[in-house]
């Protein structure tokens, strides 16, 4: 299944660790439309302490070029002596990857690790990276999750030429928090309040917020329809991070894509902690992708 030419990833670094969930990783990307120009580089890192293992280590290598060649990918392989997470970043910082891709849950040793190490390269890379967990589906349920901000507007453009199946379908949602006080009615230290808010000045805040939610929802389905996505759009109340994963696993939901960081009940707080929590609790595989690509 070839990819558009709109929709190309020419350069995906996949992690491979040998876990069920890199099998995962690798057979998500193989399931992918691609294209015949792209390649991708499965980069296995092994610890000092690992070191004895070094033949079982190239023996999984080898099992995974050999899925991916026996599916038509082009793709090579590199082993590297370290740490997972900084061996990962060292590698995209040379090689530049479209796309980062690994399993949700590392084997071994580093078993329980690897949300930590998903952070850390969200948190310090300057790549999207796809979080998959096992068992893969089609990506047909996609979650797309808005709120305005600078990484939430390049999650909406790497989206619109990502190399979805023909049949997915995604979902945009947005989540307004629970109504809190705006900074115009903040407390004082003793606790008390500088201004009250009468029930209509809530009732019309309320709306004002609800008006300008659907307009970043109504804009975000046309950026998307624009690159023949086809979209709905959902706009929930609740606390952001639970509300997605609830969402996600409602709906079914075959990936979750998201920006890195997002905008806070206040404009110029940043959330790093909703991409966080849906990296380590979310019920399916997550894209999260970063601001500041362009730095590439």
């Amino acid at each position: 299944m070839i990819a558009p030419a709109k929709t190309r990833l020419l350069n995906i670094l996949l992690a491979d660790d040998g876990s069920l969930n890199a099998r995962a990783a690798a057979q998500l990307l193989a399931d992918l439309p691609h294209d015949e120009n792209s390649l991708i580089t499965a980069l296995r890192v092994f610890t000092p302490v690992q070191g004895a293992e070094y033949a079982t280590v190239a023996e999984s290598v080898t099992r995974t070029m050999n899925f991916l060649r026996s599916r038509h990918l082009r793709s090579h392989s590199e082993v590297a002596l370290g740490y997972p997470a900084e061996k990962i970043i060292e590698f995209a910082n040379i090689s530049h990857p479209d796309l980062i891709v690994m399993g949700a849950k590392g084997s071994g040793l580093f078993a329980g690790m690897l949300g930590s190490v998903a952070m850390s390269i969200v948190h310090d890379g300057r790549w999207p990276v796809m979080i998959v967990r096992e068992p893969v589906n089609d990506l047909k349920h996609i979650l797309l999750v808005v709120d305005g901000s600078t990484c939430s507007q390049a999650a909406v453009d790497y989206l619109g030429t990502f190399p979805l199946p023909a049949d997915a379908k995604v979902a945009v949602m947005h989540v307004l928090p629970e109504f809190t006080i705006p900074s115009a009615y903040l407390m004082e230290p003793s606790g008390m309040a500088l201004m009250t808010m009468t029930a209509a000045e809530q009732a019309q805040l309320t709306r004002e917020a609800e008006t300008e939610a659907e307009k970043l929802l109504d804009s975000t389905r046309k950026q998307l329809t624009e690159h023949g996505v086809e979209t709905v759009s959902h706009l929930v109340w609740g606390e952001p991070a639970q509300t997605i994963v609830e969402y996600a696993r409602n709906i079914q939901a075959d990936l979750i894509v998201c920006g890195s960081r997002g905008l806070g009940t206040v404009g110029s707080l940043l959330l790093g902690s909703v991409s966080q929590h849906l990296v380590t609790h979310a019920p399916c595989s997550v894209l999260v992708v970063r601001c500041n690509m362009q730095a590439n």
